[in-house]
């Protein structure tokens, strides 16, 4: 009878060691969970923290354990160095996707919620950036899910950074007896109508006309707006389009049809009359 206190009083240390370890993992995530909400850069990196929170949380009680139990944890200590270094070796490119990771949510070159486009030309919004990889949910509503290491490396452009307004390259061609001054007021008034009616246009955005090329049939030009975010691009350069097209024909301005000459005489083309 003598012999039962000593296992029902490590029993107990042992349980109230596992309840403590239970309530620091649901207490820390729960304040990851919190901070998420309000602060970008614990938003975009909790995956990382809580599994770093889980970790060491388990990690202490384990050893804490082992030392209330009696058994010394120092020989143990000592000899985490040469299993560190097997492990790191066996886990290495789990680790590197790791501190890819890592890297990813203190440079933040993308967060959670952007608008991104791939070296591989997908394109989607960032769903999920985790310890071993990034989840990027594309446009066909399906997930693409990235090593970090891959990610970290590549080129990728980002529409929602620095900010998300972005420019919108219209490029039009008008019939080379176009009066161009006309020409440049006419598009100009209706790229500024555009953007003031168009509940997606930049309405207070000082657009503008660039003329480039003689080309073929046509004196071409570029036309800037600008939008409040990547996807409102298609709705607003479609309206400024059709009202283009629209204004020009009032304005008697030609865009023309593409224009093939073929010279008879030079590739000595003999055409017969018919009978």
């Amino acid at each position: 009878m003598a012999e039962h206190p000593l296992p029902i009083a490590a029993t107990a240390k042992a349980i109230c060691i596992f309840a403590l370890v239970l309530f620091l993992d649901h207490f820390l995530f729960g304040t990851v969970d919190y901070y998420s909400a309000r602060s970008v850069v614990v938003s975009n990196s909790h995956s990382i923290i809580k599994g770093l929170i889980r970790c060491a949380i388990v990690c202490v009680g384990l050893l804490v354990l082992l030392g209330t139990l009696g058994i010394s944890i120092t020989p143990i200590i000592a000899s985490l160095g040469i299993t560190s270094l097997a492990v790191a070796l066996a886990l290495q490119p789990t680790l590197e996707n790791f501190f890819s990771g890592v890297q990813l949510v203190i440079d933040k070159p993308i967060r959670v919620g952007d608008f991104i486009e791939l070296e591989s030309g997908d394109q989607g919004f960032v769903e999920k950036i985790g310890w071993r990889s990034t989840w990027v949910k594309m446009l066909p509503n399906n997930m693409i899910v990235i090593p970090n290491s891959q990610l970290s490396k590549s080129r990728i452009i980002n529409y929602f950074y620095p900010e998300k307004e972005l420019s919108v390259p219209v490029e039009v061609g008008v019939h080379y007896g176009s009066d161009l001054e006309k020409v440049e007021q006419v598009t100009l008034d209706v790229a500024r109508q555009i953007l003031k009616s168009h509940e997606w246009g930049i309405d207070d955005y000082e657009t503008f006309v660039v003329f480039h090329t003689f080309d073929q049939s046509s004196i071409n030009f570029t036309v800037m707006l600008r939008v409040k975010e990547y996807f409102n691009r298609f709705w607003v350069k479609s309206a400024f389009i059709k009202a283009l097209h629209q204004r020009y024909a009032e304005e008697g301005i030609v865009i023309p049809y593409p224009i093939r000459a073929i010279n008879t005489s030079q590739e000595s083309a003999q055409f017969k009359q018919a009978d």
